[in-house]
């Protein structure tokens, strides 16, 4: 009788592998398009709004202006301005806001260059997907 035996991959236990995949599926065609496409300045997003109008886009800046609200089904809601020193944005999403005023975070979501709420046009907007501080990044998978 023979006993198959099956030997470990160096390769695969270590971090750089694990960054080397996950970096080849970020950047893979069809997944993560926010992530693929990179950091967006918020300058660009306001030079060219009609570019990124419907898109999944990452942007960082200082959360301003935090306002608290709950939407018709009863859900808690939050909006903020996120700021850099070439302009700001306004970012809204369902869910408990779990940074604070004044936080540098790293917002992923999809970019609206107007939207229309019964008589008011908001531009400029982005429906987070996810909102984090940019301290709780993991140090090791920052380049």
């Amino acid at each position: 009788m023979t006993r198959s035996t099956v030997t470990p991959r160096p390769f695969l236990n270590s971090l750089a592998s694990f960054l080397f995949l996950f970096t080849l599926w970020a950047f893979a065609p069809g997944t993560a398009p926010a992530l693929a496409n990179g950091l967006i300045e918020i300058a660009e997003l306001l030079a060219h709004p009609e570019q990124y109008d419907h898109q999944d886009v990452v942007v960082t800046g200082k959360v301003m202006n935090v306002q608290l609200a709950t939407n018709r089904q009863g859900q808690p809601a939050y909006g903020f301005l996120l700021q850099d020193q070439a302009g700001t944005l306004k970012v809204v999403s369902l869910g408990q806001l779990e940074v604070r005023e004044g936080d540098q975070v790293i917002v992923e979501g999809v970019f609206s260059r107007l939207r229309q709420v019964g008589r008011t046009v908001v531009y400029n907007e982005i429906k987070a997907i996810s909102v984090r501080p940019l301290t709780r990044l993991n140090p090791d998978l920052v380049g």
